[in-house]
């Protein structure tokens, strides 16, 4: 059932694009009014979604917004997708069965391109491999326990690197997980601040897809953590009482504190993709072309009554298993720089996403 809209509170939904940020205010008699503020602004404030609020409460910059005048904020971010397209995620080790600790790096060994003599394999997002001894066959049976005292010893060496979060993933764990939430509890009582399990994370049957998925979670989740606290933070939600929620790739609503980096790649487009389809309903329409160009790119999408979603992808060169919404993006956006070097006009690449949820990775600026 649809939440009535409160007679004393504003209610906001928010997009934070790479280069803009979009804020719709419902003012507490029902009436919208938009805002648009750059996404990246640090002289001015700090975060650009925050202040936005702001701007439309009236408040000057840094200003605490009062309690009891937000009631929810909705919000699609790219933090995630940036943080993957620039590596800059936390640092993160994997901690697999022995005997596996090159699964993911070797993949599923598809050529998408056969007769390339080039081949680009996708990124690994994890900098150390931890191999447990541990083994459970696939019907349960406990082949060898993990000696945890040795398995300790390894993650003080890699907290003492720097390392702060470990990605867990075992053969068989996503139908007998006691391993796993075994090494995770020590990983946890060590002191690393991301714990990443794969049973809990991706619990499908395959190795591989469970793995990358366990492993992009454990590098963008803590981006996402410190941006959620910080947005918190600065609503100071928990004094205003005001729900914070932020979009998934697949295209549905999640609490703050449930966000995590596997389901925040498509945050920002998958909203659009939503938007358009529900206009297009009021409209009497159901066979929709969404055009959505913004600062930094363009994000095309495709509607015939039901929302397209692909389970399997590779974003920006790293394979991940998650519900998104199929959507192509191209490096045209409204805010996009030409240079001329000599020849003919470029412009700067920025990764593309094909049809099937894929980012293209072109080694060269795009021919103009």
């Amino acid at each position: 059932m649809a939440r009535k809209a409160s007679p004393q509170l504003w209610d906001f939904w928010i997009d934070r694009g790479g280069t803009f940020t979009d804020v719709v205010g419902r003012r507490p008699d029902g009436s919208l009014i938009a805002h648009k503020l750059l996404s990246e602004n640090p002289e001015a404030y700090s975060d650009a979604a925050v202040q936005g609020i702001r701007d439309l409460l009236g408040l000057k910059p840094g200003e605490p917004i009062p309690a009891g005048h937000v009631g929810a904020v909705k919000m699609g971010t790219t933090v995630a997708t940036n943080a993957l397209l620039e590596r800059k995620g936390d640092r993160t080790a994997l901690l697999v069965t022995k005997g596996f600790r090159d699964a993911l790096k070797i993949g599923y060994q598809a050529r998408p391109k056969i007769f390339a003599r080039h081949i680009i394999k996708p990124d690994m997002l994890y900098e150390r491999v931890v191999e447990v001894d541990e083994r459970v066959r696939a019907d349960g049976t406990v082949e060898r326990e993990p000696d945890l005292a040795a398995v300790r010893a390894e993650l003080d060496a890699v907290k003492a690197d720097g390392i702060k979060a470990v990605a867990i993933v075992f053969m068989h764990a996503y139908r007998h997980a006691d391993h796993e939430r075994k090494v995770a509890a020590l990983a946890r009582e060590v002191g690393f601040t991301q714990v990443s399990v794969s049973h809990e994370v991706s619990p499908l049957i395959k190795l591989v897809g469970r793995g990358d998925t366990t492993v992009v979670d454990a590098y963008l989740s803590p981006i996402l953590r410190r941006y959620v606290a910080q947005v918190d933070s600065d609503l100071d939600a928990k004094r205003s009482a005001a729900r914070l929620m932020f979009m998934m790739s697949s295209g549905g609503l999640t609490a703050a504190e449930l966000f995590q980096g596997k389901d925040a790649i498509l945050s920002g487009p998958a909203g659009g993709v939503v938007g358009m389809a529900e206009t297009g309903k009021q409209a009497g329409l159901n066979r929709l072309i969404g055009f959505d160009m913004g600062g930094t790119s363009t994000d095309v999408s495709h509607f015939d009554g039901e929302y397209e979603r692909a389970f399997e992808t590779e974003v920006a060169g790293v394979r991940m298993r998650a519900p998104m919404m199929l959507i192509h993006t191209v490096a045209a956006g409204g805010g996009s720089i030409l240079h001329f070097d000599g020849a003919r006009i470029r412009q700067a690449p920025i990764p593309a996403r094909n049809a099937t949820g894929v980012m293209d990775r072109s080694p060269s600026p795009t021919p103009m």
